[in-house]
């Protein structure tokens, strides 16, 4: 085989077989193949598209190309929940504890972010001494020990995926769907997880503009799962909007706890997180219906015992556990600047991408991976969609550590928030969740 030949295959939109995907990855990983001719191959591949088998073939190649963690007693019962990144979601962390403290062994195996966003790594690293590096072995200890870990990618975790990511960061073809189903779903597989939860989002704030384009994605991952033997849940939401009030890092980890701590009951964040663990349980057959899933949710929350599973994770994690109850251990900013509305009614609409863009000029994400982030500076949402706003009320906070950019992000905010005399009607945020090729629930 060689690799010309593939390229050449590729360009004039022919298949390949699972050989010649596993010879080109392998080849990739040892040097044989350069960089110049897998950008030809990505290339030729957002031209000419991969079939749903070819995806999977890819999928694997990805997957198996470093060590996979194994779980042993556990393995078919560890669940991994990935989003596609949006703007304020941290339902991550107000996920996990909640799905451990519920007796489900879940393993996350997160990214840093780049881009309009942090990743979920990025916003626990604001946690004075927490730890997110860990080697497979601690992995599988962590979760066996507490049922849950938050952790970065291990450098021996699917490394091919990692090396074509970098590739396609810099040959403007990161937009084939069937190049980010593979990427997305060789680190779940690699990551051990038996069950697969993907939060896929679309909006102003998301990759996915469209509930179409996102369902298309969500549908092609849940095809690949069911080639490859592995359960994939797809749940479609809306991103359209910022994700409950804090969109930074430190305070979005508060935000968090105090969802976990049962001061938040109501609004998105208690709505999406309720929703996706609900569908967790429901499927996992550990409830019939998601009524009396989220009974029991909420019971844990209650109870004290998510919050009290979210100080395990922290501690096991070498964080400072005192955070969770004194915030003021988070690192602080200089500015706190409290903006008012100029008009009085009814938020509308946010726009999260202008949201995003003034918490990345602010320094709560980065452009490269290079970059240095901020963790205590960001945006709280004062007001959010459907609630009355008086005019010099105050709208939003912005807390910053230069002025300079203080007044950039103040424009941007102020553009993002729409206000008028009528109160907007609620959408669900869950569009729809899809099971295997032919199931899916309209919500």
């Amino acid at each position: 085989m060689k690799i010309i030949e593939l390229i050449e295959k590729k360009k004039k939109g022919k298949q390949h077989s699972e050989e010649e995907i596993k010879f080109l990855i392998n080849s990739f990983v040892d040097g044989s193949a350069s960089d110049a001719q897998m950008a030809a191959w990505l290339m030729a591949v957002s031209f000419s598209g991969l079939t749903e088998k070819e995806t999977a073939f890819l999928t694997e190649a990805l997957a198996y190309s470093g060590k996979v963690i194994d779980f042993e007693e556990l393995k078919d019962a560890i669940v991994d929940k990935h989003s596609t990144g949006g703007v304020g979601d941290k339902v991550t962390i107000t996920l996990i504890p909640l799905l451990a403290a519920a007796g489900v062994p879940i393993a996350k195996i997160s990214d840093r972010g780049i881009g309009h966003a942090a990743g979920t790594v990025d916003k626990l690293e604001s946690i004075p001494h927490m730890n997110t590096i860990f080697s497979i072995d601690e992995i599988s200890h962590q979760v066996k020990e507490h049922n849950a870990i938050i952790a970065s990618q291990d450098e021996n975790l699917a490394p091919a995926d990692k090396k074509l990511q970098a590739l396609r960061n810099i040959t403007a073809t990161t937009d084939n769907i069937s190049l980010i189903a593979s990427s997305i779903l060789s680190k779940k597989f690699a990551s051990g997880a038996s069950k697969i939860v993907l939060d896929v989002k679309y909006g102003s704030g998301a990759f996915m503009k469209t509930p179409e384009e996102a369902i298309n994605l969500s549908r092609l991952m849940v095809n690949v799962g069911k080639i490859l033997n592995k359960r994939v849940l797809a749940i479609v939401t809306s991103m359209d909007e910022p994700l409950g009030r804090a969109i930074g890092n430190s305070i979005e980890v508060i935000e968090s706890m105090e969802f976990l701590k049962g001061h938040i009951v109501d609004g998105d964040l208690a709505e999406l997180t309720y929703s996706i663990a609900e569908t967790i349980l429901v499927n996992l057959g550990l409830y019939d219906d998601r009524k009396e899933a989220g009974l029991f949710l909420k019971n844990l929350i209650d109870s004290g015992k998510a919050i009290e599973k979210c100080r395990e994770l922290v501690i096991a994690q070498g964080g400072d556990v005192e955070i969770v109850d004194n915030y003021d251990k988070f690192e602080l900013p200089h500015f706190k600047i409290e903006c008012e509305s100029k008009k009085s009614g009814y938020v509308q609409k946010i726009n999260a991408f202008n949201i995003a863009k003034a918490s990345k000029i602010l320094g709560a994400s980065r452009e490269n991976s290079s970059d240095i982030i901020d963790y205590s500076v960001g945006i709280y949402l004062n007001k959010k969609s459907g609630e009355y706003v008086k005019k010099g009320e105050i709208l939003y906070t912005i807390y910053s550590n230069d002025e300079d950019k203080t007044r950039v992000a103040q424009k941007l905010c102020d553009d993002a928030f729409s206000i008028n005399e009528n109160k907007p009607i609620h959408n669900s945020l869950i569009y729809k969740i899809i099971k295997t090729e032919y199931e899916d629930d309209d919500v």
